[in-house]
């Protein structure tokens, strides 16, 4: 008796039964993204070119918003300075320290778990109780901080109150909250290397710091990739809870804690001017995307080699 085959049309009713199974599966994805990202976005960027101020209709005038932000606003271009100095300074810092930090909880002793969620701890500490024990820490007078330097012969600074040191200030408050993240990652990252690239290492006499620096760091170069890339997109949009509660929502001493979503905040939910502050989002966009353009187009010291 001759083997049958299945029909051509029998094949495609199959095919298009699995696939209508698979779109029913991420339909709510489909839903909730459209609703709430896609959506929201695409009415940002119309308001961007309108002015509207929540309470009366959205009035079209071009691209006004945005000559007012590069020609008249002087505070665009001082939170983006203040935004500028806080990446530079959090995501370089946070990544180093968090390389450190898996290096040390990648040790295989009695107890390296409560270790391990110790140092997670503060990356899930709520920003309203970090930001309310920091600002005890940094207190001129009776701060842990400055009571440790006073016994040390050190005058402290007023960490929240001289510009010259609030935006240090928050770098520090940043990367205590980070490493938690951080390690976490780059643990993953250790974990994920060859063994044997370390025992033929071994056979041929290197060093521990050999090691670190010939096989951990190129082997670890993804992880570091991925942390500066996504690093660099929160710290643009991150910290404006801290900020705000230090500050009282009034920026700082000399606006020097006036970071970019903080001008955004005012604008949008202080003065309502609502179109203006889409305007500075979608610049925020702008510099994202091409900061994260930059960094993927000189990405060849990436190692992505076994």
């Amino acid at each position: 008796m001759p083997k049958a085959y299945p029909t051509r049309e029998r094949i495609a009713k199959v095919w298009y039964k699995y696939r209508l199974d698979g779109f029913i599966f991420i339909l709510p994805w489909i839903i909730g993204t459209l609703a709430f990202q896609l959506g929201p976005m695409i009415n940002s960027f119309i308001l961007a070119f309108t002015r509207y101020d929540i309470i009366t209709p959205a009035k079209f005038i071009g691209i006004e918003n945005f000559k007012k932000i590069f020609s008249s606003d002087p505070l665009f271009y001082k939170s983006l300075w203040n935004t500028v100095y806080f990446v530079t300074g959090s995501v370089p810092i946070s990544v180093i320290i968090g390389i450190l930090v898996a290096v040390l909880l990648n040790q295989r002793i009695r107890g390296i778990t409560i270790y391990r969620v110790l140092y997670y701890l503060p990356s899930v500490t709520a920003g309203v109780a970090v930001a309310i024990v920091w600002m005890s820490v940094y207190d001129v007078r009776y701060g842990l901080i400055n009571n440790l330097l006073s016994k040390l012969g050190i005058q402290g600074p007023s960490w929240l109150g001289d510009p010259s040191w609030v935006m240090p200030s928050l770098i520090i408050m940043a990367v205590w909250g980070l490493i938690g993240q951080r390690y976490v990652i780059f643990l993953a990252g250790l974990q994920g290397i060859p063994e044997e690239l370390y025992e033929a290492a071994e056979i041929d006499g290197a060093s521990s710091w050999n090691k670190f620096v010939s096989i951990t760091l190129p082997m670890l170069t993804p992880t570091i990739f991925f942390s500066l890339i996504t690093g660099i997109i929160s710290a643009f949009q991150s910290m404006f809870t801290t900020a705000y509660i230090i500050t009282n929502g009034s920026g700082g001493p000399l606006n020097s804690a006036y970071i970019y979503v903080f001008h955004i905040y005012r604008n949008a939910y202080e003065y309502y001017h609502m179109g203006y502050a889409c305007a500075l989002a979608w610049i925020l966009f702008l510099i994202v995307f091409i900061l994260t353009f930059i960094q993927v187009k000189f990405s060849g010291w990436v190692h992505y080699g076994g």
